[in-house]
């Protein structure tokens, strides 16, 4: 595909403007605060493509980008899939400004950003990034030098994937696209089983990367009882979990992160002393 290949025959949007606009999306961030947040950042993303939609309109060039400027606050890797519909709106309100109502815009920003987020932090944050970290992790351990990179290509490929597509996809499908998803039912479906996967990654993070074990033993009638072995049976890597739930329960009490760790310091300290853990 061209960069040179038309979008919008309308406006003469190319796919070199919409590769501004992918660009652009990662200052969303870069230009957050706590007033409008990510609406700075967003205004500057979609910016080649106002400017080419209101080319000869100097003054709706202005209220397009005082509109967006409203607050706009959302996982940032579908972020686009918004972006793409407000430019196909934007195009829509200046063909037919009598009976487009600019105010719908934001509204229909406002209606994405929940749903959008709850897929973007399920899979980013829930998923993408825990799996990456563990497999990054995994090679840390055995000194590979290629760790850090592992886990920036595991988290950054789908990220960069869904950025690009989203951007075109809300462009071409408008608003429709996600109202589809949601009155079908397949959105709650989506997301449970998108929460699902993100606990077994969890699951096998616990399993594999928190290593406590107790190395008592008893001598009864002669037979030398492992505790370690019995509390296998129960259920195996029981005491990881168990230490996982403690620190998430005091987590959700709101203590403060230096405070649990000092805890876990000393409590380690101690049982590795006694003998109890390790």
């Amino acid at each position: 595909m061209s960069k040179n290949e038309i979008i919008s025959a309308e406006n003469n949007i190319t796919k070199k403007d919409f590769l501004k606009v992918f660009w652009r999306s990662f200052t969303l961030l870069g230009s957050y605060n706590f007033e409008r947040m990510e609406a700075l950042g967003f205004n500057y993303s979609i910016m080649p493509a106002l400017s080419k939609i209101y080319k000869d309109d100097p003054d709706g060039l202005k209220e397009a980008l005082r509109r967006h400027m409203e607050v706009f606050n959302m996982t940032v890797a579908p972020s686009t899939f918004v972006m793409g519909i407000s430019i196909a709106m934007e195009e829509q309100y200046k063909r037919d400004p009598e009976h487009f109502d600019p105010a719908s815009i934001n509204s229909v920003k406002m209606a994405l950003m929940g749903p959008l987020s709850g897929i973007g932090d399920t899979f980013f944050w829930g998923i993408f990034r825990i799996l990456a970290a563990a497999i990054g992790v995994s090679f840390a351990q055995t000194g590979s030098i290629v760790a850090p990179f592992i886990f920036l290509l595991l988290f950054n490929v789908p990220h960069f994937l869904t950025r690009y597509h989203c951007l075109f996809i809300g462009y071409r499908n408008g608003n429709s696209f996600l109202q589809k998803v949601q009155s079908s039912g397949q959105m709650n479906l989506f997301t449970y089983c998108a929460g699902i996967v993100g606990i077994i990654a969890v699951g096998c993070m616990i399993a594999t990367q928190i290593s406590v074990s107790c190395p008592l033993s008893f001598t009864i009638s002669g037979t030398e009882i492992v505790l370690q072995e019995y509390l296998d049976q129960i259920m195996p890597r029981l005491l990881p979990l168990t230490a996982t739930l403690i620190v998430y329960h005091f987590l959700q009490k709101k203590v403060r992160v230096g405070v649990i760790m000092a805890g876990i310091i000393i409590v380690g300290f101690l049982c590795g002393v006694l003998g109890i853990l390790c």
